[in-house]
C-alpha cells in the first residue's frame, strides 16, 4: 500500500504556524497542527527547528514529505519567516529565495490560491484582534530544483511554486493511485456519457474556467492509457482529452503512460509533424534540438510572425488529429465492444493556459460541454 504525504503549501504553513507560536509564547514546537481545509482534516507536521531572530521576528524550518510520490521536493527544507507588523492587512504573504516568480504576472510570487488560503486561515486563527504579520516563505533549494521541473514551461522562473488544490499529496504514478482515479471515473461514468480527461491541475483549472461542468472532469495524471480503456469498458461514449501540449502530444507517438521517467518522444513527434507539414530542414533541426516543447512552439510562432505563415496551426492540428486517431486505435486494441468504442477528441494548451488547437472532434464535444 502506497503512503500518501502532504503538498508543499502544507509544510510552508506548518513552518509559519511554528514561527508565529514562538513569537507569541517564546517556545519551540516539535509538531505544528495544520487545518488542511481541502480535505477538511488536521495534519501534524514535524518541525525541524525554530529560532527567534529578533524581538519581532522568528524563523521555523520543516521538510517536505510527499509520501510515496515521484516528487523531487522530497526532504527539501521549507523555511517560514514571520514578523510582527503594525499596519496593513492582517496577514501578508511574500515569496523569498527559492519561491518562483510568475513571469507573465509581473513577477508575482508563485504562491497560488490554495496556499494563500491555507496560510491565511490557519494563521489568522492564532492572531489576537489588531495583530498583524508578514510571512515570507523560503525554499533554500528551490532555485536549483526548479531547473529539473517543467515550471518554466508555465511561466514560473527562478524557483518552485506553491501549487495545488489540496493538502494531500497522492502518489500519482503508483498502482494505488490508479485505483483512486478509476473509482472516480466509475462514479462519473454512471452519470455522464461525455467526460473530460485532464492530466493535471492546470488542465482542471482551465477546463473549469471555460465553463465545463466540474462533475464531468476526471483527473488521470500519467495513466491515460488505462483510463481510456476503463472509460470504454464503462460505456462512456465520448472523451475530451484536455492537456498541456508538452504532455498530451506524447499520445500522437503512441505513448499512453506520459511520465517522463518511462518515455519521452516529444522532440521526435514535433519534428516528424513539422517535416510532414513541409518545414525547411534547418527549421526542423531547430525544433528537434529545442530544450522543451514550449521552446519549439515559441520558435514556430516566430516563424509565423516573420513569414506570415501558419505553421503552428498546421503542425498542431495534425498532432491533435493524430492524438485522436492513436487514442481510438489504443482503445480499439483493448476493447470487446467491436466498432462502438469511446470517441476521443483532444485540446492542447500552452504554458499561458491558452488553447493552441482543438481537433475536429474536440470542437464538437466542446459544443456539448459548454
Amino acid at each position: 500500500m502506497s503512503r500518501f504525504g502532504y503538498t508543499l503549501p502544507v509544510f510552508a504553513c506548518a513552518a509559519a504556524v511554528a514561527a508565529l507560536h514562538w513569537l507569541h509564547d517564546r517556545k519551540s514546537l516539535t509538531f505544528a497542527s495544520v487545518d488542511l481545509i481541502e480535505p477538511s482534516q488536521m495534519a501534524e507536521i514535524p518541525i525541524e527547528q525554530v529560532a527567534g531572530l529578533f524581538e519581532n521576528t522568528a524563523l521555523a524550518i520543516t521538510r517536505s514529505d510527499p509520501g510515496d510520490n515521484l516528487d523531487l521536493t522530497k526532504d527539501t527544507p521549507i523555511w517560514a519567516l514571520v514578523e510582527w507588523r503594525e499596519q496593513g492587512e492582517t496577514v501578508i504573504i511574500k515569496g523569498g529565495e527559492g519561491i518562483g516568480k510568475q513571469a507573465n504576472a509581473d513577477d508575482k510570487p508563485a504562491i497560488y490560491a490554495y496556499a494563500q488560503r491555507l496560510l491565511k486561515e490557519n494563521l489568522q486563527r492564532m492572531l489576537a484582534p489588531g495583530e498583524k504579520i508578514t510571512v515570507t516563505i523560503i525554499l533554500p533549494e528551490g532555485r536549483s530544483l526548479a531547473v529539473r521541473t517543467s515550471n518554466s514551461a508555465f511561466g514560473v522562473v527562478e524557483g518552485l511554486s506553491l501549487l495545488g488544490t489540496t493538502g494531500i499529496s497522492q502518489p500519482l504514478s503508483t498502482p494505488d493511485q490508479l485505483a483512486v482515479f478509476r473509482a472516480e471515473l466509475q462514479n462519473k461514468a454512471s452519470r455522464f456519457e461525455t467526460l473530460v480527461f485532464c492530466i493535471g491541475e492546470n488542465g482542471l483549472d482551465l477546463a473549469r474556467k471555460l465553463g465545463i461542468n466540474p462533475e464531468q472532469l476526471v483527473k488521470t495524471a500519467n495513466w491515460l492509457g488505462p483510463m481510456l480503456v476503463e472509460a470504454d469498458v464503462l460505456g462512456v461514449k465520448e472523451i475530451l482529452l484536455f492537456g498541456y501540449h508538452g504532455k498530451l502530444m506524447k499520445l500522437a507517438g503512441g505513448i499512453f503512460h506520459t511520465h517522463h521517467y518511462l518515455a519521452d518522444g516529444r522532440r521526435e513527434i514535433l519534428a516528424a509533424h513539422c517535416a510532414i507539414a513541409g518545414l525547411k530542414s534547418a527549421d526542423i533541426q531547430v525544433v528537434f534540438n529545442s530544450t522543451t516543447a514550449e521552446a519549439a512552439l515559441t520558435y514556430l510562432k516566430s516563424l509565423d510572425t516573420a513569414t506570415g505563415s501558419d505553421w503552428v496551426n498546421q503542425v498542431y492540428s495534425a498532432i491533435a488529429e493524430t492524438i485522436d486517431v492513436r487514442s481510438q486505435e489504443y482503445i480499439q486494441s483493448h476493447s470487446e465492444r467491436g466498432t462502438e468504442v469511446t470517441v476521443c477528441g483532444s485540446i492542447l494548451f500552452d504554458r499561458d493556459r491558452k488553447i493552441i488547437v482543438k481537433s475536429k472532434t474536440a470542437g464538437l464535444l466542446m459544443g456539448k460541454l459548454c
